[in-house]
């Protein structure tokens, strides 16, 4: 396993000593946790998305509720919140 040496200014050094769980983590680890986390959080958004995607019933909705925003069907929030009496 090779080292390579990264160049950081001195702000971004001080956001990642922030992400540290302890302040004997490496940077690599810190890195390579960042990075294992951000790939599993945009595997499960992408999963999500494709079963909307893939479901006719909620992309009907969807399309349905597109086209009655655009002839100004609906309810504003504030209208739905006074229903509810909130």
């Amino acid at each position: 396993m090779g080292i390579t040496t990264i160049q950081l200014n001195e702000s971004t050094k001080k956001m990642l000593d922030k992400l540290k769980i302890h302040h004997r983590e490496s940077y690599n680890e810190l890195l390579r946790r960042l990075a294992k986390n951000y790939a599993q959080e945009d595997k499960e958004s992408l999963i999500e998305t494709i079963e909307v995607l893939s479901d006719p019933e909620a992309m009907r909705d969807i399309a349905q509720g597109l086209e009655d925003y655009e002839k100004g069907k609906g309810t504003t929030l504030e209208e739905f919140k006074k229903e509810l009496g909130l």
